[in-house]
């Protein structure tokens, strides 16, 4: 026993005195080694981080999983295309080149797609089908879309890993997504919520002879696949503020965005566009969609007493013609909280009536009586 402790502590001296030397050896050649960064290949863009698998379980898992289908009582999905040329959306292409580690949010998807982190499905017009069916491979894409690259270090068939330059990735030419929400109200909470379900990047290019550019929707990306990575980059979205005080991920879960409505869920499957091909027309359909799901949760409760008589006003002063009043018969609160309504409930007046005592009156006659009866 004592032999073999004396061996153990003789091979731990020796590793402690290889190590000195070895560093020695190494500053006297000139060898050293290159951190992480420095592996990465010019003009290529770092992989980022890697993903634990409690992250991973931690964004799978959708914030309305909790809810079961039984609690669910009314669900819309939405199809929304968010412009990139509109100020409020500018967030999502800018930077253009990756400046003091911020990037946009399509050389995040690339980045992540050809380091083989992130699955993406094929665009499906009409539906879409988020299975191993319709994954697409990401050398097919980037030979759709004329995308260069190289095999990366390692790669192999079951693991297809590759190396794009930054100056090789389009994203000048992404200048929109399509998004679905799904909108769902559920007993549990008493609240109507999106929910981003899933993004698509579209390219936007012109022809050879010029042109009005043509887009092509390039592949679907389930959200909650993607949101450990943008909850990792910060990004400033007001002009004024140049502090970054959200991220992508809020971006998205928070509806900072401006987007328009091209499609809804229905049997026939189709678009807006399809459906109303006069523009007029479809702008007041977008219009009555949106309205109805912003007052959508207005409605599910009895007015007060003061909402009705607000409303009643109103539509007297809009039948005599005075905007005036009507105006502010609509500034009325929509609906008053339970301690409100107390509050404006009127006291019932109380009369302070004070009670004039009277003297009371002896009767003598009485008195005599009951004198003679106790005798």
């Amino acid at each position: 026993m004592k032999a073999f402790s004396r061996n153990i502590l003789l091979a731990a001296i020796a590793i402690a005195a290889i190590a000195p030397a070895a560093s020695a050896q190494d500053e006297a050649t000139g060898v050293r080694r290159r951190t992480t960064a420095e592996r990465t290949r010019p003009g290529q863009q770092p992989e980022g981080p890697q993903l634990s698998e409690r992250v991973r379980n931690f964004y799978d898992s959708d914030a309305s999983s909790s809810v079961s289908d039984a609690d669910v009582q009314w669900m819309r999905v939405i199809y929304r295309q968010i412009d990139l040329n509109k100020d409020r959306n500018a967030a999502l292409y800018y930077p253009e080149e990756p400046i003091d580690g911020q990037e946009n949010l399509f050389r995040i998807i690339m980045r992540l797609m050809a380091a083989n982190r992130l699955p993406a499905y094929e665009y499906l017009d009409g539906r879409e089908v988020f299975t191993d069916q319709y994954r697409i491979k990401v050398r097919d894409m980037l030979d759709r879309f004329h995308i260069l690259y190289t095999p990366a270090k390692g790669s192999s068939e079951k693991n297809p890993r590759f190396v794009i330059e930054e100056s090789d990735v389009p994203s000048n030419e992404v200048l929109s997504y399509y998004v679905i929400e799904r909108w769902q109200f559920d007993t549990r909470h008493n609240r109507l919520r999106p929910h981003i379900e899933a993004i698509c990047p579209v390219l936007h290019r012109a022809g050879d002879f010029g042109g009005e550019a043509v887009r092509y929707p390039m592949f679907w990306i389930k959200f909650n696949d993607i949101r450990p990575w943008l909850t990792q980059q910060a990004i400033f979205v007001d002009d004024s503020n140049n502090l970054p005080t959200c991220t992508y991920d809020d971006f998205f879960t928070l509806a900072m965005y401006d987007g328009e409505i091209y499609k809804t869920r229905n049997l026939k499957n189709r678009s807006l566009m399809q459906l109303y091909p006069n523009a007029d027309e479809r702008k007041h359909v977008q219009d009555s969609i949106q309205a109805r799901l912003d007052s959508f949760e207005t409605k599910l409760w009895v007015p007060t007493r003061e909402e009705v008589i607000a409303a009643r006003e109103a539509r007297e002063a809009a039948e005599r013609g005075d905007t005036a009043a009507v105006t502010q018969a609509k500034d009325t609160p929509a609906r008053a909280t339970r301690s409100t309504r107390r509050s404006t409930k009127k006291p019932a007046a109380r009369t302070s009536q004070v009670k004039q005592s009277k003297p009371k009156t002896t009767n003598s006659s009485n008195a005599a009586r009951s004198v003679r009866r106790r005798k």
